[in-house]
């Protein structure tokens, strides 16, 4: 997988600074062992662009910047399968929303919610995944899961649902300088990094899973896997009550 902002279908051109969605160097996975990933599509072609984490039983997690230009009518959500284009269930959305103080110059508040136009039950394939309340320690393992490409630009979504374990890094070790960013993480943002290891166009939306619980939205990032460019993801902990409250609103 490989972050940068660019999840195709319905969000404008990304900037230079803030590539989004990817997942570099990881393994196939099965969806029993990430039952919370769905994948956004448009509606009819089926086409992937971005990922989501199921939360309740019609409540989807994903990106704001996913969302730009989208109508609820625009998209369906397919869950339960580890390949985005067969399988599993096949869901129309009801109701979308993106942070109203999401900024696509530096990324902040970078989440929305979709409501479901119709309930889906938990199985082996299909798991509501808890929302993380406070943020793990640096060095926490984590894993991001997504069918985002597997390098940077020119490359075709993987149709087989990837993931790849990276470390979890705070706000403040992610901005300090063993990393590269510096002051473009600002305080609704986490980060996990391993060398060579990343997610990528595709995987944004996405979840970053860290001790059973979603720490983290698939955001943003220099490249896919670039040394020193960390993958950045919007902070669940931070954004949990706006998720909460505005889901039960939709």
């Amino acid at each position: 997988l490989v972050l940068v902002s660019l999840s195709a279908v319905f969000a404008g051109p990304a900037s230079n600074d803030h590539d989004a969605g990817r997942i570099v160097n990881g393994v196939e996975a099965k969806i029993e062992d990430r039952p919370y990933q769905v994948s956004i599509q448009k509606v009819g072609k089926g086409n992937h662009f971005c990922g989501g984490s199921i939360i309740s039983k019609d409540i989807v997690v994903t990106a704001a910047h996913c969302l730009q230009g989208a109508k609820p009518s625009d998209l369906q959500v397919r869950l339960g399968s580890t390949y985005y284009n067969e399988g599993g269930v096949l869901v129309t959305v009801k109701a979308l929303k993106y942070h109203e103080k999401y900024n696509p110059n530096n990324m902040m508040y970078d989440v929305a919610v979709l409501k479901l136009a119709e309930p889906v039950k938990q199985s082996s394939t299909i798991r509501y995944i808890e929302l993380a309340k406070q943020v793990p320690k640096t060095g926490t393992p984590a894993v991001v899961s997504g069918w985002g490409t597997k390098c940077y630009l020119f490359c075709d979504l993987s149709v087989t649902l990837m993931e790849v374990e990276v470390n979890f890094l705070t706000r403040e070790d992610c901005a300090s300088k063993n990393y590269t960013y510096g002051d473009k993480i600002k305080e609704t943002m986490v980060c996990g990094y391993a060398k060579e290891k990343d997610s990528c166009q595709g995987d944004s939306g996405g979840p970053f899973v860290a001790e059973g619980k979603l720490v983290g939205v698939v955001s943003w990032g220099q490249g896919c896997a670039m040394d020193g460019f960390p993958g950045v993801y919007a902070d669940v902990s931070a954004l949990r009550d706006w998720i909460l409250e505005n889901a039960g609103n939709l």
